[in-house]
């Protein structure tokens, strides 16, 4: 069996599995096992809650951890906030904050974060609570269809460093995402980010989350505590698509220091 931790891959809202399919594969080619959690809030139906995204990430690491292996979570965007409560009482015991208990079977754990472009909500509130109780100016609640409507175009928003043509197949392939996903759930919210170490890719083009608001929060989490190391890349807010191999860069040094 390879020492090398599963990476498990978590999207971000109205998103779906295959925006890290240019990641993975150059992941894969290095042997590393690559897991894509599709989550259900994402996928255009408006009964899919938080705990439903939390459950399937959490099982998907459960299905490592349980054969013995390690695994190491890389979430985007709102994927961070599904991630890291995710995580809860699957770290190893020893480390900083770890709820895991010695009553745990699992032989495996959870050893690290790779955030990128995505916030830090604290324990116990929902995704718009963290961001302060109204979303960001780029969507809007629509209570009739239970979905989350963007204000922006959204080639602009998440994909305008990429070529004109791609970021119109992106833009196709975006679902709706539940409201109650991002208004209900917090009960289920964990900052399992003061559990582990965490290292953080910031999208300093992004115009769906600014860089300064980024910035904000890694500072934030840093004097909170949390073990943190912060990069920037030139992208939208998008990397993981307009810039594979630095992506994949940044996650194998990151894999590096938590091994």
């Amino acid at each position: 069996m390879s020492d090398k931790p599963t990476l498990v891959f978590v999207h971000g809202a109205g998103h779906n599995a295959s925006v890290w399919d240019k990641v993975t594969s150059r992941l894969e080619n290095q042997q590393y096992n690559c897991v894509r959690v599709a989550l259900p809030s994402a996928a255009s139906n408006p009964a899919a809650t938080f705990l439903d995204d939390v459950t399937v990430v959490r099982n998907a690491i459960l299905a490592e951890t349980i054969q013995g292996r390690d695994v190491v979570i890389v979430v985007h965007s709102y994927g961070g906030a599904v991630g890291v409560s995710a995580i809860k009482g699957l770290t190893r015991p020893s480390q900083k904050g770890s709820t895991t208990t010695s009553a745990n079977t699992q032989s495996g754990h959870v050893v690290g974060i790779v955030s990128m472009a995505s916030g830090f909500g604290p324990s116990g509130l929902s995704f718009i609570d963290g961001l302060g109780g109204k979303p960001p100016p780029s969507w809007k609640p629509d209570e009739e269809s239970g979905f989350a409507v963007f204000l922006a175009e959204p080639q602009e928003l998440f994909y305008h460093d990429l070529p004109v043509e791609e970021g119109n197949y992106w833009t196709r392939q975006l679902g709706k995402q539940s409201l109650k996903s991002l208004y209900e759930g917090g009960e289920h919210a964990y900052a399992g980010w003061m559990d582990v170490p965490v290292w953080y890719l910031a999208t300093t083009e992004d115009k769906a989350l600014p860089v300064a608001a980024q910035k904000m929060m890694t500072q934030m989490v840093k004097d909170a505590g949390a073990d943190i190391t912060v990069r920037e890349i030139a992208s939208s807010h998008s990397p993981m698509l307009s810039k594979p191999e630095e992506t994949v860069g940044f996650i194998l040094e990151a894999v590096a220091s938590f091994i």
